[in-house]
């Protein structure tokens, strides 16, 4: 499994019955209860945002992120925005320096703007206007976005965006209209934003569901026409514009997992059989799938695994699966002859390829002896140790899994794990990829790690390896930074 990160490239925090604009503010702040200095004492505001997949479509159509062999079926998105208070448990029940007092058991709604209706983010910061007589206060604004206004010129259909109480006529959108992509709820009101937007994203890969002009969370319409509260209840999420590493994302998360069985392929058990391509040793996909027969030792197809079907894992590399092959002559020489093979129009001949038969039973081990857990070593090459990585690069890391105190031996078949993550503090790691199995190949392990849609930052790869029931983590293996390029 592999993750890609998408960005906001606009986003919006919109306040009831107001025009002020918060668009760049580092914070974004959802609250409901009593406003004293509105007309009406009963406000809440809703966050508006729209994600940037042009990288993530790109990475669907090059077979990067590949529907070949799953369909989108496991492909899943999260929507992931960092609480603000998530970092001091003191926070809890208290009051932030507004004033407002910190919301907890609520419920967000994550809805699609309806309507298609085109907005700008709007250049303001501040919720209110401190300075009234200054001219040149530049962090106050009234242009749009706003609960009014999308553009200069042009007016949601319903002011706020839809009706909490369902009560817009004509062109308006009431609440039972809106298109509801998932529901979150929060008991302590720490937690962070963690949407499940699958079907909504893949249905706009897919092409299902055109024209989409963003989304907004806000409040249950119960909590936002609460009335008659005497305090006012937030909850802070950290912006695109924050001077952290918490900006915003949607996660993206699919399976490129490579493991091929060329070296360990066992009778009467399902197989992995990969064939890799590459132009000048850039990976490139074939016009069309391939199939693949399977040949005896004596170059006779072997029935019943002839015209076997393949799928695209990622960007050339495709896959066939060879299930419970006969164990009669293992072990034994077997081949797999690759055909149907062309690139821009021009065919190639078959590709042959050989692997061993081997008996099922060789791969256990049964006695009165047990397996004694074994401590690792590794190296790493595609990333230097303490390297400065551009955020231009992808860069594909080779793993050597060795076994320490025995002469530096390579393992060939070991279940093995990487895990990415960046430091705060002293004590705390931010998860940027969880555990993910290592790629392997006939030739060794890999994983590929991409600059291009994560922040600069100082990044960290842990190693896990699993073993007669052990599990062994070894910390902080690889060490590396991301940097922009001017």
């Amino acid at each position: 499994m592999s993750i890609h990160r998408s960005y906001f490239d606009k986003s919006n925090t919109i306040l009831f019955n107001s025009y002020n604009n918060t668009a760049r503010n580092p914070i974004v702040e959802l609250f409901y209860g009593r406003v004293d200095d509105s007309s009406v004492p009963l406000g809440y505001s809703r966050y508006i945002f729209n994600i940037d997949l042009t990288d993530l479509r790109t990475k669907v159509t090059q077979g990067v992120v590949s529907t070949g062999c799953t369909g989108f079926s496991s492909i899943t998105h999260t929507l992931k925005m960092t609480n603000t208070s998530f970092f001091d448990n003191e926070l809890l029940n208290d009051k932030t320096s507004q004033g407002r007092r910190r919301a907890t058991s609520f419920d967000l709604l994550l809805f699609r703007i309806p309507q298609n209706q085109q907005w700008d983010s709007g250049v303001g910061y501040d919720y209110y206007d401190f300075g009234v007589s200054n001219l040149n206060d530049r962090s106050f604004s009234q242009r749009p976005s706003n609960w009014f206004e999308r553009t200069t010129i042009s007016g949601w259909s319903t002011s706020g965006i839809y009706s909490n109480n369902n009560s817009s006529t004509g062109t308006g959108v009431n609440y039972t209209g809106l298109t509801i992509v998932d529901t979150q709820h929060f008991e302590f009101g720490n937690e962070d934003i963690e949407f499940n937007m699958t079907n909504e994203i893949n249905s706009r890969l897919s092409g299902g569901t055109t024209g989409v002009t963003g989304y907004g969370i806000a409040y249950l319409p119960q909590v936002e026409n609460i009335s008659g509260l005497t305090e006012n209840y937030s909850v802070g999420f950290f912006s695109p514009h924050t001077q952290t590493f918490y900006e915003p994302f949607l996660e993206t998360s699919y399976n490129d997992l490579i493991d091929d069985n060329r070296n360990d392929f066992h009778c009467g058990l399902n197989n992995n059989l990969y064939l890799y391509i590459y132009d000048n040793g850039t990976p490139i996909n074939l016009d069309s799938l391939p199939t693949v027969d399977i040949l005896d030792a004596n170059g006779d197809v072997v029935s019943g695994f002839t015209g076997l079907t393949t799928c695209l894992v990622t960007t050339g590399v495709y896959k066939v699966s060879v299930n419970n092959m006969s164990c009669t002559d293992a072990p034994c020489i077997y081949y797999d002859v690759w055909k149907g093979l062309s690139i821009g129009g021009q065919s190639f001949d078959n590709q042959e390829n050989e692997f061993a038969l081997l008996e099922k039973l060789g791969r256990y081990q049964i006695g009165t002896t047990t397996d004694k857990p074994k401590i690792y070593g590794f190296s790493f090459d595609g990333i230097k140790q303490s390297e400065k990585v551009l955020n231009t690069d992808v860069r594909k890391v080779n793993v050597v899994v060795k076994q320490a105190y025995s002469s530096n031996s390579v393992l060939n078949s070991v279940e093995a794990y990487y895990r990415i993550y960046v430091r705060e503090g002293a004590n705390t790691e931010v998860q940027v990829q969880d555990w993910t199995k290592i790629n392997r190949t006939p030739d060794g392990y890999y994983f590929v790690f991409d600059t291009t849609d994560k922040i600069p930052n100082e990044y960290f790869v842990d190693i896990k390896v699993i073993s007669d029931k052990n599990t062994d983590t070894y910390k902080r293996e690889l060490q590396f930074q991301i940097v922009n390029k001017k």
